[in-house]
C-alpha cells in the first residue's frame, strides 16, 4: 500500500553518502598542515599518536590520495603549525594567504591533509570561497569508489553515514534558502536536519544488521575452508606496496593491480599450489595507511578477519620508498591492535619492488636481510625475502620460505608399506606430503611423509606402525 501524507508535507529522502561533488580534473590545492616536531612530541606525550614520517612523504601521499579520485592537483603546500586554531585549524594569516592563492589559481577544491571538525571545515569554506575536504572525507570518497563486494559496499556506506552525521549542519546549508518554508520555529532547516539525522541513524542500524549477516556468511566460508583444510597465507602491507601484484604473480589471478593508493579494497582469496605440491589459500587484503579514519578502522575490521585466522602473514613492504620503515611501523600498529605482531613466527617480511633499486641499495638490503636472519637465530626462515613481484625476481625463494614455515607446524613420519598395498599408498599421496620414497628389491616401500596437524589422528589410525621422525627439512 502506498504511503498517504498531507500534500504540504515534504517527502524526506535519506541523504546519500557525502561526496566531493566536483567533477574529475577539478583544480585542486593540497595543503599539508603538520604540527612542528616539538608540538607533535607534546601531543604524543599526552596520548596522541605521533606521525614519524617526513613532511615531504606525508604531502606526497596526500597528493596521491587526491590523484586516486582523478583530481587535478595544481599545487601542494606544506605548513608547519606551532598549534591548531579551534575555529579554522590554521592561523589567520595563513588563511588569508591561501585565500589569495585560491583566487589567483582559480582553485575549486582544497584538500586538507588533517582531520577537520565540522566548524573548521565550514569556516574555511567561507573564508576561501571553495569546497574544502579533509583527509577522512577524501579516503572515504576513495573507498566509496573502490568497494565492489556487498560487504565492502556496506562497510563504506556505514562509515560514510557516520562521517556525515556529524556534519549535517554543513551538508545541508542549502536549507538556509528555505526561510519561512514550513513556518517552524528555531531557525531555517532545523527540523529537516533532525529528520535527516534520524534517517541516517535508521539506515546505519539496518546496515549493521546486514553486516552481521555478511560476517556470519564469511564465518561459514572460513569453516568450510577449515574442513578442506588448507593453510591460509594472507598478504598485508601499506597501500601501494605491491600486494595485489604479488598476489597475481603467486596465483596467476587477475586482481586489479595499479600504481595507485587503494587500487583494491575488497579481500580476495585464491587456492594455489606451491612448488612441492602443497595447496594453500592466498588472501589479499586492503592496504593500510597512516591516520586512517577511526570509522574506517572499525568498518574494515571484518575484512581483516582472514589476517587474524591466517597461518602465515606475508608483510609486503615497498623497500624502494623513502619512508619504508615508517610505513612498516604503521602496519605494525594495526597488527598489534589485531593481536598478531606478538606471534612473529607467523610473519614473513617480503621486501618488494627490488626492480626499482640500484645496485648499491640492493647489496645493502641483501646484507641487512642476512643480518636480521642471524639476529633472529634462524637464518633460513626468519630473514626478509627481497623480491620483485613485477619481474618475478625472488619468488622461488619466497615460496620456499612459505613451505618451510608450513613445515614447522607439521609432523614427519616414516612409513613402511608392502608392495601390494596400493590403496594405502594412494591415501598417503592424497593426504600427506611425500618427502622421500625408497623401494627395496622385494618391492617394500619406505616413505617419509609430512602431514598437517588436523589430519594426523586419521593418519595414525591407518598407519599405527608409523615412526615419528625429527630434523626433517
Amino acid at each position: 500500500m502506498s504511503e498517504i501524507r498531507p500534500l504540504d508535507e515534504p517527502r524526506l529522502q535519506p541523504p546519500g553518502p557525502p561526496e566531493i561533488e566536483v567533477a574529475a580534473n577539478t583544480r585542486t590545492l593540497v595543503v599539508g598542515p603538520y604540527l612542528t616536531r616539538s608540538t607533535a612530541a607534546q601531543a604524543s606525550g599526552a596520548g596522541e599518536a605521533q606521525n614519524l614520517r617526513s613532511t615531504t612523504a606525508r604531502l606526497d601521499e596526500a597528493v596521491g590520495l587526491a590523484a586516486a579520485v582523478d583530481l587535478a592537483v595544481v599545487q601542494a603546500i606544506p605548513l608547519n603549525l606551532p598549534k591548531i586554531r579551534p575555529s579554522t585549524y590554521l592561523g589567520k594569516g595563513r588563511v588569508e594567504e591561501i585565500a589569495g592563492l585560491i583566487k589567483a589559481e582559480e582553485i575549486g577544491l582544497v584538500v586538507m591533509d588533517c582531520a577537520l571538525s565540522p566548524v573548521q571545515q565550514r569556516n574555511l569554506e567561507k573564508a576561501w570561497g571553495a569546497k574544502v575536504i579533509d583527509r577522512a572525507g577524501l579516503i572515504l570518497e576513495i573507498f566509496g569508489r573502490r568497494a565492489s563486494t556487498r560487504e565492502g559496499t556496506l562497510q563504506v556506506e556505514h562509515a560514510h553515514l557516520a562521517y556525515q552525521k556529524s556534519r549535517l549542519v554543513r551538508s545541508w546549508t542549502h536549507l538556509e534558502r528555505q526561510r519561512g518554508g514550513f513556518g517552524f520555529l528555531g531557525g531555517p532547516g532545523e527540523t529537516q536536519i533532525e529528520a535527516d539525522r534520524r534517517m541516517i541513524q535508521e539506515r546505519m542500524t539496518r546496515i549493521e544488521r546486514d553486516l552481521d549477516a555478511v560476517t556470519r556468511t564469511r564465518g561459514l566460508h572460513r569453516k568450510s575452508r577449515a574442513r578442506v583444510p588448507y593453510p591460509i597465507v594472507a598478504l598485508v602491507g601499506y597501500t601501494n606496496a605491491g600486494k595485489s601484484t604479488l598476489f597475481n604473480a603467486l596465483t596467476k589471478a587477475e586482481v586489479v593491480a595499479q600504481d595507485m593508493l587503494f587500487a583494491t579494497l575488497d579481500p580476495t582469496a585464491r587456492a594455489t599450489k606451491l612448488p612441492h605440491g602443497e595447496t594453500v589459500i592466498l588472501s589479499d587484503t586492503v592496504g593500510f595507511i597512516s591516520d586512517l579514519p577511526t570509522s574506517l578502522i572499525a568498518a574494515f575490521r571484518a575484512t581483516l578477519e582472514d589476517v587474524i585466522e591466517a597461518d602465515i602473514l606475508l608483510h609486503v613492504r615497498d623497500v624502494s620508498h623513502a619512508d619504508t620503515e615508517a610505513q612498516a611501523e604503521d602496519v605494525g600498529h594495526v597488527l598489534d591492535e589485531l593481536g598478531i605482531r606478538s606471534h612473529a613466527d607467523r610473519i614473513i617480511e617480503v621486501w618488494n619492488k627490488a626492480d626499482l633499486l640500484d645496485e648499491a641499495d640492493r647489496t645493502r638490503l641483501l646484507n641487512l636481510s642476512r643480518k636480521e636472519g642471524r639476529t633472529r637465530n634462524d637464518h633460513d626462515s626468519a630473514a626478509p625475502v627481497l623480491v620483485s613481484a613485477l619481474t618475478g625476481e625472488g619468488l622461488p625463494a619466497l615460496t620456499s620460505r612459505i613451505e618451510a614455515r608450513i613445515a614447522r607446524s607439521r609432523s614427519t613420519f616414516a612409513v613402511v608399506l608392502p608392495p601390494e598395498d596400493g590403496a594405502q599408498l594412494h591415501w598417503l599421496y592424497e593426504n600427506t606430503e611425500v618427502l622421500d620414497r625408497r623401494e627395496e628389491v622385494n618391492g617394500t616401500l619406505h616413505l617419509a611423509v609430512r602431514i598437517a596437524p588436523e589430519k594426523e589422528p586419521r593418519f595414525l589410525n591407518r598407519f599405527a606402525g608409523a615412526r615419528h621422525l625429527h630434523g626433517a627439512r
